[in-house]
């Protein structure tokens, strides 16, 4: 078994679960750790013991490294991999999904890199993943300005690139989660919203503001043009101390959304689960498409995917419903058309 490998794979796994950070980073710490070693050198400190001399790595590491240089499962993965089984049954419709459209990388509040990230949903099976950090508005997410931006175009393009020199099928889409502002009009320019294949508009400040206000703002935003997806629409927390609901008009956001041809997004993270089931089955009602995203901020967060499938069936909607089980260049398509 590959040292960096089996502690990469208990990273995404304690993601999954939604581990604490600090026990994440431990894992990811210790990979690279030892990725800087040679194998000879790796099995020398393992023989004698001297593992927990290098910085970086703890006992419980240790103990993964070893285990696996010996070809041993070792116990913490065996522990850590149980969770997955505490996934919901995603059913037909994570069967049917190509990629995941909202995701975030270390280029604003996420804790990977972008090569990290897309590497991750290119294990998991997607044939594409939207990158869409946040806009320059979300300053505490390092969102990012418009020429930070373009930057990550460039990286993204370096990415594409290697992928298909490799014959790789796999592809990074551009994209953003913009801010919606209280007037309703998206924090970034426009210009360059036009540049991106998907993008996301999602509320994030003044969560409270009057019913009638947020109305006019959320359906402001979803007739721009440029907005593909309407993320975590009531922006509620479920976990913790939680969030209430926006206030809103759902009836009037909704179908703004469907004369647009906007998705209302599924979010599937599980302190959010946005939007709740009977406003998801209102969007249905009224012929809403949507789009079953897991707003990942680290690798082991792209298999949240499962929660949103399986409140999506619950509330009736079908494979045909979902943009994201589209292939990426219908994907795209829709978006252009739109």
């Amino acid at each position: 078994m590959s040292p960096v490998g089996v502690l990469r794979q208990i990273a995404l796994h304690l993601e999954r679960a939604g581990a604490p950070t600090y026990r994440v980073r431990a894992f990811r710490t210790a990979a690279g750790v030892v990725e800087g070693l040679s194998h000879d050198e790796l099995e020398r400190r393992a023989a004698e013991g001297t593992l927990t001399q290098l910085r970086g790595i703890g006992k419980t590491t240790a103990g993964v490294i070893t285990d696996a240089l010996a070809g041993r499962e070792p116990e913490y993965l065996t522990e850590v991999a149980g969770g997955a089984e505490n996934l919901p049954d995603g059913g037909v419709l994570l069967t049917a999904l190509r990629g995941d459209c909202h995701t975030h990388s270390d280029w604003s509040d996420g804790g990977s890199s972008i090569e990290e990230m897309a590497e991750a949903a290119r294990q998991l099976g997607h044939e594409y993943v939207v990158l869409t950090d946040h806009s320059p508005r979300l300053t505490v997410a390092r969102g990012l300005s418009a020429e930070r931006l373009r930057e990550q175009l460039a990286v993204v393009a370096a990415l594409n690139a290697v992928y298909a020199d490799a014959g790789t099928p796999f592809r990074i889409l551009t994209g953003i989660e913009v801010d919606i502002l209280d007037d309703g009009s998206l924090d970034q320019d426009p210009d360059l919203l036009a540049e991106l294949d998907i993008v996301v508009a999602s509320v994030h400040s003044q969560l409270r503001m009057e019913r009638r206000r947020m109305t006019e703002r959320m359906v402001t935003a979803v007739s721009n043009p440029h907005v593909d997806i309407l993320g975590h629409c009531t922006g509620r927390l479920v976990t913790g101390r939680g969030r209430p609901e926006s206030d809103f008009d759902a009836d009037a956001v909704f179908e703004a959304c469907r004369d647009n041809g906007v998705a209302v997004e599924i979010n599937s993270r599980p302190e959010r689960l946005d939007p709740p089931r009977r406003l998801l089955r209102r969007a249905r009602e009224l012929g809403c498409r949507f789009s079953i995203d897991t707003d990942a901020h680290a690798p082991g967060q792209l298999g949240w995917q499962p929660y949103g499938c399986a409140r999506a069936l619950e509330c009736g909607v079908g494979v045909e419903d979902v943009v994201n089980t589209l292939p990426a260049d219908e994907l795209l398509s829709w978006a252009r058309e739109r």
